[in-house]
């Protein structure tokens, strides 16, 4: 039986969680790996940079594929800088794309992101742009060449879940390229949902952080991604919208 696996940038991946950047520690990225499985870690460039006691490259695992996102960046010109300096740090050429004007709400800018897009694509980066579920955004992106798209269920370590439920819907319909979900997705149970709609991967990091078990809820969100993307391969039953349906037939059930 082939093992489903799906691909990014040319290389080939069993592991349909990925682990992302915003709370860290030895414990979690153990527990990513080992627990759920996770074969990608995403970091952000200034922890690669740090020269401190607590750089987090000293923690991550040989043969684990290094994700460095350019948060911090307000503009596309920020992103590439960033993307570049991760590329002469040894993170090789994946990058995920993060550029957010907005402190608040911490929100993706759509616009700068399909601009960062199209100059590392032609500096030959793997492209991974974090942004905030739009089709048209999103066609951009694949026109720009972006090897995935990661839209937000909701906004970054909020734990909110699926907010924007029908917007990754629509990407997952009408985009070509691996949909991973990412940020605010809180529960193992909506990992599942959004992997039982034919996302690619889902990518969390707070719902495990900030679980009493850490290890445990790790494992969680592995084993409910792996169901929801069986199911989702299974072919899920039809809904029926009015009445009900026996699940057994009836005919003759009371007859003398």
């Amino acid at each position: 039986m082939k093992q489903d696996t799906f691909m990014l940038g040319g290389q080939e991946f069993r592991s349909r969680f990925i682990l992302g950047s915003g709370k860290y520690n030895v414990e979690l990225i153990q527990a990513a790996v080992e627990q759920a499985g996770a074969q990608i870690i995403t970091l952000a460039v200034r922890r690669a940079n740090s020269s401190s006691e607590g750089n987090i490259m000293d923690f991550i695992p040989e043969g684990i594929t290094l994700l460095p996102n350019t948060s911090g960046a307000r503009n596309a010109q920020e992103a590439v800088r960033i993307a570049r300096l991760s590329r002469e740090l040894g993170c090789g050429n994946f990058v995920k794309i993060e550029i957010m004007r907005d402190s608040k709400y911490l929100l993706p800018d759509n616009q700068e992101t399909v601009k960062a897009t199209e100059l590392l694509v032609k500096e030959g980066f793997v492209v991974l742009p974090y942004m905030y579920p739009d089709l048209n955004t999103a066609r951009d992106l694949v026109n720009a060449g972006a090897a995935a798209v990661m839209p937000l269920a909701a906004p970054i370590g909020s734990n909110k879940g699926l907010a924007t439920r029908e917007f990754i819907k629509i990407l997952i319909n009408e985009i070509d390229l691996p949909i991973i979900v990412d940020a605010g997705i809180g529960r193992p149970s909506q990992a599942c949902e959004v992997m039982e709609m034919g996302a690619a991967a889902v990518m969390a990091n707070t719902a495990i952080a900030t679980a009493g078990d850490i290890p445990k809820m790790a494992s969680a969100f592995g084993k409910a991604i792996e169901a929801g993307r069986e199911a989702y391969l299974s072919g899920l039953g039809r809904v029926q919208e009015s009445g009900g349906e026996a699940s057994s037939p009836l005919t003759g059930f009371l007859r003398d």
